[in-house]
Order: structure tokens, then C-alpha cells, then sequence
């Protein structure tokens, strides 16, 4: 792991995205499941992925998150996901984050898989960070 003991704590904030592309039967089926609601265990299963993200990547601190946050909205070709996680550390929340969307898009998938076996989960990414030596980051608009 990289030392980050001699780095300054300040708020960081990270927002990660993903998508999980679906069906028009399946999203008319939701957030009806026999399951749940997959929208809503989605949101839980992304809140608890991005508290043990240090046990699932290696070379990842194991940090205080201070807030987590997952949004999930039905939009056309799927289901859109957002991860908001914050700490005021010497290391970044981004992989928190990351790991949250992705999470939070395999457990819609794990619920809905019944459905349709073509779900595809796309465009796991970082959208924004705030904070630290690196400073801002906004990912560009293709």
C-alpha cells in the first residue's frame, strides 16, 4: 500500500455511475419482483459494498466513510445508478464509490436475472472527486 500518513485530511468526495441495461419487459416488471424491490436492496447492497471496499481490493485503505449514498432511477434502456461516498481522510473515496455503483448494478442484476438473462451492466465509471492534493475532477461528457 502507498503511505499516505504524512497527507493533509481534508473532505473527500467521490460520485461513481453505472448502468444496467434492460429489457422493456423487465423494466415494465419493476420495481414489482418476486425478490423485492430490486431498486431499493440495490441501494442497501451499495451502502454496505463501499464500507468493505479496503476487504475486496487489495491495495485499498481501509478508511472512515462519513456518508454513502446510492441513487437509483428507472430512465429508458435501464436502470441509471449513483454513488456518492465522502470521508475527510489522507486518501481518497474513489474506489468506495466505484465500488458502490458496481455493487449496487450487480445486485439489480442478481434480482432481475429471473426475467431475462441478457442484462448487461455498462459504463461503471467515475464521475466526479473532490478534495486532496489531486484536487477536482469531472469526468468530460463523450
Amino acid at each position: 500500500m502507498v503511505d499516505v500518513g504524512e497527507k493533509t485530511l481534508t473532505r473527500r468526495e467521490a460520485v461513481a455511475a453505472a448502468f444496467v441495461e434492460l429489457s422493456p419487459a423487465v423494466l415494465k416488471a419493476l420495481p414489482q419482483n418476486p425478490k423485492g424491490n430490486p431498486l431499493e436492496v440495490a441501494r442497501f447492497a451499495g451502502i454496505q459494498a463501499a464500507k468493505q471496499t479496503s476487504n475486496l481490493i487489495p491495495m485499498c485503505h481501509q478508511i472512515a466513510l462519513s456518508f454513502v449514498d446510492i441513487q437509483t432511477k428507472i430512465v429508458e434502456g435501464g436502470v441509471a445508478i449513483e454513488a456518492t461516498a465522502a470521508t475527510t481522510a489522507g486518501t481518497g473515496v474513489e474506489m468506495e464509490a466505484m465500488v458502490a455503483a458496481s455493487i449496487a448494478a450487480l445486485t439489480v442484476y442478481d434480482m432481475t436475472k429471473a426475467l431475462d438473462k441478457g442484462i448487461r451492466i455498462r459504463e461503471v465509471g467515475l464521475i466526479r472527486k473532490s478534495g486532496g492534493k489531486s484536487g477536482e475532477y469531472r469526468r468530460e461528457s463523450p
